[in-house]
């Protein structure tokens, strides 16, 4: 294995701006992977890291059981894995990870999507009312979830690339719109996210057996 990514690792991708079609000339490459630890590391007191940070900056990747069971969850930062176009490296189970992705979706997504992007909110609002200060990164984000949430409510396919936004986001994130217009667009976008889950055809629980069985493959595998 090469050493831009941690040993055995079977699905690596850049996330964040990059990925969401929002970056500039000195915007970070965001790096998200899965790794697959021996199986019979499993078998000792001391288990595998359920995580790792690098080999490079601003990389990060999780061990695919805790993988799993994140993005079953529906959390939004684990689903983006699954769908970021820009793949680094991926093995035959990473390739299996894949083509499973759908199985992780469920209506929990109006749920944790929505409760990202209102927990965001909190925290921009407070600091604005503590210190004055406004955190528009932040605040771009916010408007990002929102909207990304609704659409996989109605298409069932994680939105990661978000161009057709870039330059109204781009426009928050920089200061140039007005607060009161972020926080009444974030309002329409919370109804929106509402109207999208009461009309998703996505599954009130998400696959668990598919995603247990895909599990168990990988560590029948990690044996040999």
């Amino acid at each position: 294995m090469s050493v831009l990514f941690p040993p055995r690792t079977i699905l690596a991708v850049v996330v964040g701006s990059r990925a969401y079609g929002l970056d500039g000339p000195r915007s970070d490459h965001d790096r998200r992977g899965v790794y697959a630890a021996p199986t019979r590391a499993f078998w000792h007191l001391d288990k595998p890291p359920t995580h790792l940070d690098g080999p490079r900056d601003e990389q990060f990747s999780w061990e695919i059981e805790r993988f799993c069971t994140l993005a079953l969850q529906a959390n939004p930062t684990v689903l983006e894995v699954l769908w970021s176009p820009l793949i680094e490296h991926v093995t035959a189970d990473g390739r299996e990870l894949l083509a499973a992705r759908d199985a992780f979706l469920s209506r929990h997504v109006a749920r944790t999507y929505g409760a990202y992007a209102r927990d965001q909110l909190h925290r921009v609002s407070a600091r604005r009312a503590r210190t004055g200060e406004t955190n528009y990164k932040q605040a771009m984000h916010m408007i990002r979830l929102l909207h990304a949430g609704a659409h996989v409510l109605r298409t069932g396919e994680v939105l990661v690339d978000v161009r057709p936004l870039r330059e109204r986001l781009l426009r928050i994130k920089n200061g140039g719109e007005p607060w009161e217009s972020v926080v009444s667009w974030a309002g329409e976008l919370q109804r929106d996210l509402a109207a999208a889950e009461a009309a998703s055809t996505l599954p009130d629980e998400p696959g668990r057996e598919r995603i247990d069985a895909l599990l168990t493959g990988v560590r029948e595998r990690g044996l040999s």
